[in-house]
């Protein structure tokens, strides 16, 4: 049984040059819809970021964006949402996102994708949230990254049991069943701590 009622999707404000990148995004948009789950996302129409939202909305599902203010124009606002929340900055965006959110899914994306996903995973390991985070390692995206995390563990700076923070899974259409089983989140975040 899915407790997931709002995935937040973090991925890429630019169009990726795989169409299978496409494809897999809107496939995931249309799952939300079907499965009743609310996708929360960055808020803007381009990029994957756009695929997915209009996908979800194409399928009948409910989408909500958050997107500060000073990059509503660069990002090109989604007008056609089921909400658009404008913040006034990068810091509120990410912590409306984590409100209105009960887990978290990475798919492919640049900097800002991997800022918001490491932020999720550090609020993870101090603590401070217990939220199922799925990294979507498709068609390999994220293998540097994961070799990267090795190589921290191994140097000694991050804990051996640091992948116990995120779960990694291959496919697009692995959310939806891996939402199914992850555990009911038990910490009561405080969105003030952040």
């Amino acid at each position: 049984m899915i407790k997931t009622k709002s995935l937040c999707v973090y991925c890429g404000s630019r169009r990726p040059r795989d169409p299978a990148h496409i494809d897999a995004a809107k496939a995931l948009g249309r799952a939300l819809a079907a499965n009743g789950i609310r996708l929360v996302y960055g808020g803007g129409r381009v990029g994957l970021m756009g695929v997915i939202a209009d996908a979800t909305l194409d399928a009948g599902g409910q989408v909500i964006g958050i997107i500060p203010a000073h990059l509503h124009d660069i990002e090109v606002g989604h007008k056609k949402l089921t909400e658009l929340h404008v913040v006034d900055s990068m810091h509120a965006r990410k912590a409306r996102m984590f409100e209105m959110s009960d887990a978290f899914a990475i798919l492919p994306g640049g900097l800002g994708t991997l800022d918001e996903t490491f932020e999720m995973i550090t609020w993870r390991q101090i603590g401070l949230h217990d939220k199922p985070i799925l990294l979507v390692n498709y068609q390999d995206y994220w293998g540097p990254l994961l070799s990267l995390i090795t190589h921290m563990v191994n140097a000694g700076f991050v804990e051996r049991e640091a992948h116990r923070y995120f779960t990694v899974i291959s496919e697009l259409a692995e959310i939806i069943p891996a939402l199914g089983r992850a555990p009911e989140t038990e910490i009561k975040a405080d969105i003030s701590k952040f």
